[in-house]
């Protein structure tokens, strides 16, 4: 692998090494684990959990999971990731969203009643792969009206080819020898060891239950909403 790769994963372990550890007395707080029941996905009616092939009707197997991790270091001191996964959503999307801080003092004076919205990042991984920004911009005119604008990069539609699909990629990558995209074992271990510690103190947590076809049950909004934020609509 290059310097570079090596460089990046050497700073991913030294993140790896930072996540504060989720302690027992902690995790009502900062997990949630469900299981999805029947719904509809896509207009179509599906099973639920135990009613698929070969699941045992009292199994406890967790299908979705909600946490908030945070990382001991002086760059990410005090900035909550939220992390959420599940099996049976309404779409397959993988998706980074970085929401800023409200700025401390405002350049505009809002009306009563009109709150600020924050700016917002997205990385689209899966699919239609691109970037968006949400900025609040003022109005032209005399009113101090601020509204939201978005900017949006989509790969297909920028150069007119989708891009390849991942596995695509790291097997050619793997053909040729490059490793630059592929995880070091000490990250692996890293990242298992932190969320073994997890799954292992957590069989006595509740396992909430969500149909199938929504974005999980309704304690991982309230999981956000006790640190007065939200999920983004995906």
């Amino acid at each position: 692998a290059s310097f570079e790769a090596n460089a990046i994963r050497d700073e991913k372990v030294k993140v790896l090494k930072s996540l504060r550890p989720i302690t027992p007395g902690e995790l009502p707080q900062r997990v949630v684990r469900a299981q999805y029941t029947a719904g509809w996905v896509g207009g179509k009616r599906v099973k639920g959990y135990l009613e698929e092939d070969g699941v045992p009707p009292d199994s406890r197997t967790d299908t979705y999971v909600a946490l908030r991790v945070d990382i001991d270091n002086w760059r990410w001191a005090g900035v909550p990731f939220y992390l959420r996964a599940g099996k049976r959503l309404p779409k397959r999307v993988t998706e980074v969203t970085i929401t800023f801080k409200e700025p401390p003092h405002l350049i505009f004076h809002l009306p009563e009643g009109q709150k600020l919205t924050p700016n917002v990042l997205r990385l689209r991984i899966q699919p239609q792969e691109g970037v968006s920004l949400t900025v609040g911009v003022k109005l032209p005119g005399q009113a101090e009206t601020v509204t939201p604008v978005r900017m949006d990069f989509t790969y297909a539609t920028a150069f007119g080819i989708p891009s390849p699909e991942a596995y695509e990629r790291l097997i050619l990558d793997a053909i040729t020898g490059d490793s630059t995209l592929f995880a070091r074992e000490d990250e692996v271990e890293l990242a298992w060891e932190y969320i073994d510690r997890i799954t292992t103190a957590w069989q006595g947590l509740p396992l909430h239950t969500y149909p199938a076809g929504e974005w999980g049950p309704a304690a991982a909004d309230t999981l956000l909403e006790n640190d007065r934020r939200c999920w983004h609509r995906l």
